[in-house]
């Protein structure tokens, strides 16, 4: 047991709870406890459908999903779980931090035990105000240039999944994929991230609407990480989620920058860390 606050860090879509490796073991050099789970549905609790391994890409756009039955619920239990754990480990005091599509799940989470939490932190992270979904977002006019909607090899209503082609060898598919998450990586470390990717992200969580209340959710000091060369959440995208959450629950998300791709705790986990580490050791 010690002072400083504990990290639970939360995945985005298609990702794992290992995408944080770098960022965590940084983290713990530093004497801060840390945990990255894989959520329901995804890393190690996810299925791939059989057309995927199999190549069969007819097949692939309308196999039902063996991810398809994963609701927000389940998650935002498991990450409760996850922060209630860490909070014995660090004097109750927790920072949550939320990729992409993972803040989907962090701001019901902090809507949930906002007192449990010091600092809620969205990397470059679906924001959102209360009502609407994250594929409100996803069609909004600001993330009109995200590349990620070119990814997907399946109607998500048909398969119940965002589904993206994670072992395709087209030189197109993966200049794409690269584009979209990891721009900034080089072909190695672009590989080794692509490895770690599942194919079905269940489509239930782009649906839920946040839920997010001035009187819990915004009693938690909230900061936002933008990236300025993301191509899955635009910037221009980032910068209206940011404004709209303001204009509804009050008060002011405090921002910070990273000149970085979709994915920082790949490319830039010390410039990542630094931020983390100002927002941990901040006087409340």
């Amino acid at each position: 047991m010690h002072n400083n606050p504990g990290f639970v860090f939360v995945h985005g879509a298609w990702h794992s709870g290992a995408c944080w490796n770098k960022v965590i073991g940084l983290l713990q050099d530093e004497g801060f406890a840390c945990a990255a789970i894989d959520l329901p549905g995804a890393g190690a609790n996810a299925a791939a459908p059989a057309s995927l391994q199999a190549r069969d890409m007819a097949a692939l756009a309308t196999e039902p999903s063996p991810n398809a039955g994963v609701g927000q619920e389940e998650r935002t239990n498991a990450v409760i779980n996850s922060v209630e754990q860490m909070a014995e480990r660090s004097n109750g005091k927790v920072v949550l931090v939320g990729h992409s599509m993972g803040g989907v799940t962090i701001s019901p989470v902090a809507e949930a035990i906002p007192s449990a939490l010091e600092a809620v932190v969205f990397l470059t992270a679906f924001m959102l105000p209360p009502g609407m979904p994250a594929i409100a977002m996803i069609q909004d006019p600001a993330m009109a240039d995200a590349v990620v909607p070119s990814l997907f090899v399946a109607d998500p209503q048909v398969v119940g999944a965002l589904r993206i082609d994670t072992l395709s060898d087209d030189p197109d598919d993966r200049a794409r994929l690269r584009e979209a998450f990891y721009a900034d990586l080089d072909e190695e470390a672009f590989t080794e991230a692509v490895a770690q990717l599942h194919s079905d992200e269940p489509a239930q969580v782009a649906v839920n609407p946040s839920a997010a209340t001035v009187e819990r959710f915004g009693s938690v000091a909230r900061h936002y990480v933008r990236c300025h060369h993301d191509r899955a959440i635009t910037p221009a995208g980032q910068e209206k989620m940011i404004a709209l959450t303001d204009a509804a629950l009050g008060g002011k998300t405090t921002v910070h920058e990273l000149h970085a791709s979709h994915s920082p705790f790949h490319s830039q986990p010390e410039e990542l860390v630094a931020i983390l580490r100002k927002i941990a050791v901040a006087p409340r």
